[in-house]
């Protein structure tokens, strides 16, 4: 097998700008199907990858699972771990967007039973590929920055009027919310940098009369090793906040702005179209140093279709994948002590 062959369940947001155009950028995959039952979607995946499968509904994938080498699960949360379980019963390996399921209880079924099938599970944490996380990364990891004390990140942006979709009208039982959508991000983020956590403070609040799930979440986090992360997600902030601020004893890292990778996709733009990607403007570099010296830093690449080439390199090559569903498992377990933090107004700390 030199090429895998993807269905992709969902063609919406998650599937047609994130999963699709990634998956067709990586040389050993091929968007071989993809499910929609939308009309339009459905003429837009044809057009975008002539010769594609396009079905109506996931249980076409499942009854002919031998035509596909992997399934990627892009639906509303809700849908991840009952589609992710018929996945692993197929025998397929299988990608599922963020987060891997609505529960920690759900989580860790489908982690046991991918274990006992010997099928690759692995959830979709594109945003460790940010090129200012990256950037980040490099100066935690080679002590530009101290001993460090505090992190903050943010997902911020000015949207007063609601779009009135699943993620903002559906209940907890729907993963809706920000905290599970953006929030899935800045906690794998932190676990990422700073490893497990002792303690878990939040604050959800609904802003918007029409919508019936948080749409303003700030969390902040007490890491075992000490590090102390603030993160915030908000859809009514009429004043963007710093994407990243890294303080450490010795100097700290300071960015603003989204890493443009999303903006290409959304756009049409493809990784393999032939033209450098993932690259910031020199103008939107972060900020290096200590008062008063400050030093602009160049920010590293961003790179999200390196998840995809390490899951060809896992299944082609017997590789590890990059995201392995144990960290998928401590992100929805911080995610619901927050829910539990904000319900009872206290800190949690088991």
């Amino acid at each position: 097998m030199s090429t895998l062959d993807v269905a992709i369940i969902g063609y919406g947001l998650a599937g047609s700008v994130f999963h699709a155009p990634l998956v067709a950028a990586q040389p050993r995959m091929r968007v071989a199907a993809v499910v929609t039952s939308s009309a339009e979607r459905a003429d837009q995946a044809r057009a975008e990858y002539p010769g594609v499968r396009v079905l109506a509904d996931a249980d076409a994938v499942f009854t002919d699972a031998a035509r596909y080498d992997l399934v990627v699960i892009a639906t509303p949360n809700r849908a991840h771990a009952p589609l992710a379980v018929r996945a692993i019963e197929a025998g397929l390996p299988v990608v599922v967007d963020k987060p891997l399921a609505v529960t920690v209880a759900e989580c860790e079924d489908l982690i046991a039973r991918a274990e006992r099938a010997n099928v690759a599970l692995t959830v979709f944490q594109n945003r460790r590929w940010d090129g200012d996380f990256l950037t980040a990364r490099r100066l935690i990891d080679n002590g530009s920055l101290g001993e460090i004390r505090r992190f903050e990140s943010r997902f911020e942006r000015w949207r007063p009027v609601s779009k009135g979709g699943w993620r903002e009208v559906g209940t907890d039982a729907d993963g809706a919310g920000l905290l599970f959508d953006l929030g899935s991000h800045l906690v794998d983020q932190a676990l990422t940098l700073f490893g497990p956590v002792d303690s878990v403070y939040a604050e959800l609040d609904r802003r918007r009369q029409d919508i019936s799930t948080d749409d303003d979440v700030f969390v902040a986090l007490t890491h075992t090793n000490g590090v102390r992360s603030h993160l915030w997600a908000s859809a009514v902030a009429p004043q963007l906040g710093p994407r990243l601020r890294v303080l450490g004893s010795e100097a700290g890292y300071l960015t603003y702005g989204l890493d443009p990778q999303e903006a290409a996709l959304r756009s049409g733009r493809r990784p393999d179209d032939g033209n450098p990607w993932g690259l910031v403007d020199p103008g939107d570099y972060g900020i290096l140093g200590a008062a008063p010296d400050f030093t602009p830093v160049p920010t590293l690449a961003g790179d999200y279709p390196a998840f995809y080439t390490a899951l060809a390199a896992a299944l082609l090559d017997g590789e590890a994948v990059a995201v392995p569903p144990a960290e998928a498992s401590a992100v929805l377990r911080v995610l619901e002590q927050a829910r539990r933090s904000a319900r009872t107004n206290t800190v949690v700390t088991d």
